[in-house]
């Protein structure tokens, strides 16, 4: 059950705002091979805002065929955000049913700015069921691919004091070996982000794995700690 009303509504609106030039920016930036319209992500937002309230869903389990299907159809790269926004609504936003719908844009995205897209709807769904959710993303942490593992170390970005440490502690250490670029840069950003809310406990970590730890990511841990 997919609502196609919508899903028109969307397309019709990011092609209205196409911005060739722009669209050449963003794809040489994103070193993608999927095409991009130039719409801007906020722009994008608004599309998917308006959209939902002109033809609103009857269910979360349309809402989610529907993201499924405006992903798996996407031509244009602003077509993939919108499916990602629209996993955003309060609808579904602590649905646990979800989270097969954030592995599969992970896993077939695989790019940075889709495995972010979705980090804080992992957070939310942690947070909301974490019984249900941490196992999942402790096997996540040690998968084969590295994008479902960046997208669990990135998982309690948003989660400031509910942040649950040990699950950070598993995540991070299952990938201080990994040289990949984009692992190193989500421990470190992990680890920052967390610092904000506890650098007692980031400062320790970076000392007790300071052999460890890459360059990259320890730089980026240690951004908002003292000397």
């Amino acid at each position: 059950m997919v609502n196609r009303e919508l899903v028109a509504a969307i397309r019709t609106m990011l092609m209205e705002r196409a911005d060739p030039v722009r669209a050449a920016g963003a794809q040489a930036y994103m070193k993608s091979s999927i095409l991009s319209l130039g719409v801007r992500v906020p722009e994008v937002r608004r599309c998917v805002v308006a959209a939902a309230a002109a033809f609103p869903f009857e269910s979360s389990e349309q809402l989610r065929g529907t993201a499924l299907v405006l992903w798996r159809e996407a031509q244009w790269r602003e077509e993939q955000y919108a499916a990602i926004d629209l996993t955003g609504l309060r609808l579904v936003a602590r649905d646990p049913l979800m989270l097969p719908v954030y592995e599969e844009i992970i896993r077939t995205g695989a790019w940075w700015d889709f495995v972010d897209g979705v980090s804080q709807r992992t957070c939310g769904l942690l947070l909301a069921h974490p019984a249900m959710i941490t196992p999942v993303l402790l096997e996540w942490s040690t998968d084969e691919d590295f994008w479902i593992r960046r997208a669990a170390i990135t998982s309690q970005l948003k989660a400031k004091s509910a942040t649950d440490t040990g699950l950070l502690r598993a995540a991070i250490e299952a990938n201080l070996g990994d040289p990949e670029f984009f692992i190193r840069k989500a421990i470190g950003w992990a680890l920052r982000e967390f610092a904000k809310t506890n650098p007692a406990w980031v400062g320790d970590f970076v000392t007790e794995h300071a052999g460890q730890l890459s360059s990259l990511s320890r730089k980026e841990a240690v951004r908002h700690l003292k000397p």
